[in-house]
């Protein structure tokens, strides 16, 4: 029988958990929690959708402009050719997901497996003997490896993961307000470049390039985002023990993936005229839906025993055939991740924002294993 998490103990890791959005956008933060309060705002030119229903509709009814400026596949096809998962149209964009939805499906899941479990044990063993551990490099690894056997790829975990990172990190500038650096697109392209040298398949070509690329952003970033925030979440806020029954560790992993939201905001662009919750939408106008505040992971606790629905959990995946192929790999690794750590009960020693990231997340998150001593220095 597991105790229930204090309620002061859940808010402490809320207010940890907000300083990745605190200290990396500050102003984009501030701007969305003051407009939280209605379903859907206009701004200008911009229509920001809030509640669960609206951005449910907005992805599922709404047609949506793929390749514009400033939106996934916009972003996509000026770092490529073109021809990628985010900005293809009707029969290849279907024939495209179907393809991704089949390599992580259940089989594809279970084959790649033993690769990130492979990680864990690895990097997780100085816990075991009182020595701390960062975990957002080993969510790198763990990425970096998972991708790599997943597109058959010859490069480096650590390589693969520092230049899907880059690559986010340049592509989603053109996602927030205000004037681009000089030199952005430049510096985009060749971070994908890079990125897409390391992704080389062993036995010839099997993807496009462009499409192995994206995966790779996609993949690596939202893990690398969700992993160390989850388990702050768990030390912070008591959870170790929801972590370690296998009853309760999925709808677990499915709280602490809403409160987290990865990807905490799409950036679409209407195509055609619309309507929002009474709000009208015209064909171009920036529609930024807001998946945190639609799955209510602002204002509702993760709770194991009592978890939202999972239609709502969902929403931070998308709807519809938006939704991300990558949601049951995302709830795996997590998974895993949980059941590795939870027998340690690590608490968290030192936890650095990430300012220059795509998602907001750690730089470092830095855990010890509960009543482990600090090793001596020259050990």
């Amino acid at each position: 029988m597991t105790t229930v998490p204090a309620p002061s103990a859940l808010r402490a890791a809320r207010r940890r958990d907000r300083r990745v959005y605190t200290r990396s956008h500050p102003l984009l933060f501030a701007l969305l929690a003051a407009t939280r309060r209605h379903a859907v705002t206009r701004l200008g030119g911009a229509v920001l959708v809030h509640g669960a229903e609206p951005y449910r509709q907005a992805l599922t009814h709404i047609p949506l402009d793929r390749t514009a400026a400033g939106t996934t596949g916009g972003a996509a096809r000026e770092l490529s050719p073109g021809g990628t998962l985010f900005d293809q149209e009707g029969t290849g964009h279907r024939t495209t997901r179907r393809a991704v939805a089949d390599d992580l499906g259940a089989a594809g899941v279970e084959r790649l497996r033993p690769v990130w479990r492979d990680v864990l044990d690895r990097r997780l063993a100085p816990l075991g003997t009182g020595r701390d551990v960062d975990l957002v490099p080993l969510a790198r690894e763990l990425a970096g490896a998972t991708v790599r056997a997943l597109l058959g790829a010859t490069g480096d975990p650590q390589a693969i993961a520092a230049a899907a990172a880059a690559a986010a990190a340049m592509a989603v500038r053109d996602h927030l307000p205000g004037p681009r650096p000089p030199g952005t697109a430049r510096a985009a392209a060749e971070a994908t470049a890079r990125l897409e040298a390391l992704l080389a398949p062993a036995s010839g070509p099997t993807t496009e390039p462009a499409l192995r690329a994206m995966l790779a952003v996609a993949a690596v970033n939202t893990t690398v985002a969700a992993l160390p925030r989850a388990a702050a979440w768990c030390a912070d806020g008591d959870l170790w023990e929801q972590a370690a029954d296998d009853r309760l560790r999925p709808d677990l992993v499915a709280e602490l993936l809403r409160v987290t939201a990865p990807s905490p905001l799409l950036p679409r662009v209407a195509a055609a005229d619309a309507e929002l919750e009474g709000c009208p939408v015209k064909a171009g106008d920036r529609l930024i839906l807001i998946a945190r505040h639609a799955a209510r992971g602002h204002d509702r606790l993760p709770d194991a025993r009592n978890p939202q629905p999972p239609g709502l959990a969902q929403l931070v995946f998308g709807a519809g055939t938006h939704a991300c192929p990558g949601a049951r790999l995302a709830r795996a690794q997590l998974d895993d991740a949980l059941a590795a750590l939870a027998p340690h009960r690590p608490t968290v020693l030192r936890a650095r924002a990430d300012r220059g990231a795509a998602l907001p997340g750690w730089r470092t998150l830095t855990v010890r294993a509960a009543g482990s001593p600090r090793p001596p220095e020259n050990r």
